[in-house]
């Protein structure tokens, strides 16, 4: 596992050795999405990888003027791999966005923003590496029918997994009856865990690409499903997060199915997270472990915990990135809304995973999704974390090892146990005036494009649109 290539005299003779046709270069944008251009090899040259591709910045929602259009992609050889889904041989490159007119990395692309971030933990002297292990959840569903009108709107998600599939009639199968149910989907076998074929396709292909996996299983929900994957340093991770949707939504695809990451997409039962498991490095050693300690936790540990707790609000702009972020942080779904730490209790915006030896120690926030992009998902969170540091340490609740779920909103105000915003204008409104902390590696430009391009493109759109329940639960008063 891991890279294919090192260097471009390595490309050339890796897309030599594998026949490649066409090489994909493919960036990031502001709210994730994975964009891609791509060049025949024979236009490709050793030249070409050190100087980059140009392309047309202006077409990308909320960065360039179209007077401001010509933008670089600089590609990173080393994270070269074979496109296991194209029909011709493709070799895949993650791209770093360069800004012709300021002459340096483009203050609003994602990845370049992450870098920066790496580059200023190296600065502050605290570590010199910064790891994160992601844990994305997705659905698979066989139906996807979307309607949104003047007049009109409602969805349809459909899976056999469903409970509501009980009186499905089938033409050439019987309707067998196993299925999870709600919140019943953790861990059974076949036949009431019908995708274990499909996400074992998955993790053969997340293999064939350099992912390191190490389990999958199904999840709570109905329909639900995970995938664990080795973690890796802030880049890296975040780069596999971007390789990890690709390959389950087209192996989805390619079998008649289709999966999302959407934080919420079934009432009434539990939504997708993106736990994030981090730790801070310095000349080899875990700054986050000090044996003895409550969960074998340092103060610098407890003191980068309290900086994503003391900014959580503004941060959650960022990794609770959509309305739909907000429906899945609600009371009684596992939903790790309440700040405050535990040693395995999996009910605190942030676990201790139990066990865990020097190597290991390490936090595990609980709030993110997969609705987050990536790199600034993590790149958020060591801000954060790294002002908690600098200030040695803001006040922080904890540890807790009760049942936070079954507190009620009056005993978490009696205790003083601070939570997460209600709603994603909540997190904007905050990250406005509180992202200070983001600095120098967020410019003030991207932040408040970022905060624009939600309120545009997520908060006015959502509130402005009738659901059905207010329909029905208004239309006679």
């Amino acid at each position: 596992m891991g890279k294919f290539v090192n260097n471009i005299e390595e490309f050339f003779s890796f897309c030599k050795e594998n026949e490649v046709e066409f090489v994909d270069f493919r960036f990031t944008d502001i709210k994730g999405a994975w964009h891609h251009i791509t060049y025949c090899i024979d236009a490709i040259s050793a030249e070409t990888l050190e100087n980059g591709v140009p392309f047309d910045g202006s077409s990308i929602e909320a960065w360039q003027p179209i007077n401001q259009s010509d933008m670089i992609l600089k590609p990173d050889v080393p994270t070269a791999f074979l496109d296991p889904f194209t029909a011709d041989p493709t070799i895949v490159v993650f791209c770093d966005v360069f800004d012709i007119y300021k002459g340096d990395l483009y203050e609003k692309c994602p990845r370049s923003i992450a870098k920066k971030a790496l580059k200023h933990l190296s600065e502050t002297g605290i570590g010199d590496v910064a790891y994160f292990g992601p844990e994305n959840e997705f659905f698979i569903f066989d139906n996807v029918v979307i309607k949104d009108e003047i007049n009109e709107s409602y969805y349809r998600l459909d899976s056999d997994e469903g409970e509501w599939s009980d009186d499905a009639q089938y033409e050439d199968v019987i309707n067998t009856g196993h299925r999870p149910r709600t919140k019943g989907g953790y861990f059974p076998v076949m036949p009431t865990d019908s995708t274990v074929d499909l996400r074992a396709e998955m993790v053969q292909i997340m293999q064939e690409i350099g992912l390191e996996v190490v389990l999958h299983h199904h999840e709570v929900a109905q329909a639900q499903a995970e995938i664990g994957v080795k973690f890796g340093d802030l880049i890296e991770a975040a780069d596999n997060v971007q390789k990890y949707k690709y390959v389950v939504k087209m192996v989805a695809h390619l079998n008649g199915k289709t999966a999302t990451f959407m934080p919420k997409p079934l009432y009434n039962d539990n939504g997708n997270g993106m736990h994030v498991h981090q730790s801070i490095w310095k000349e080899g050693k875990n700054l986050f472990f000090q044996s003895g300690e409550y969960a074998n936790l340092s103060k610098t540990a407890l003191d980068y915990l309290s900086g994503i707790f003391k900014h959580s609000a503004a941060v959650a702009a960022i990794t609770n990135a959509t309305t739909n972020s907000y429906r899945r942080l609600l009371p009684g779904f596992e939903a790790p809304r309440i700040l405050t730490f535990s040693s395995q209790n999996r009910s605190a915006a942030c676990r201790i995973p139990y066990g865990a030896g020097e190597a290991a120690t390490r936090l595990e926030t609980r709030f993110p999704d997969s609705s987050a992009n990536p790199y600034l998902c993590f790149a958020a969170l060591m801000m954060a974390g790294l002002d908690g540091i600098k200030a040695g340490g803001y006040e922080l609740v904890g540890p807790v090892n009760e049942d936070l779920f079954e507190l009620t909103r009056d005993d978490l105000k009696e205790r003083k146990i601070p939570e997460l915003p209600d709603t994603l204008r909540d997190a904007l409104q905050a990250l406005e005036v509180d992202h200070d902390f983001l600095a120098p590696v967020f410019s003030k430009e991207f932040i408040e494009t970022y905060i624009d391009y939600k309120f545009e493109t997520q908060v006015i759109p959502v509130e402005g649109r009738p659901t059905p329940f207010e329909v029905k639960s208004t239309f006679s008063c």
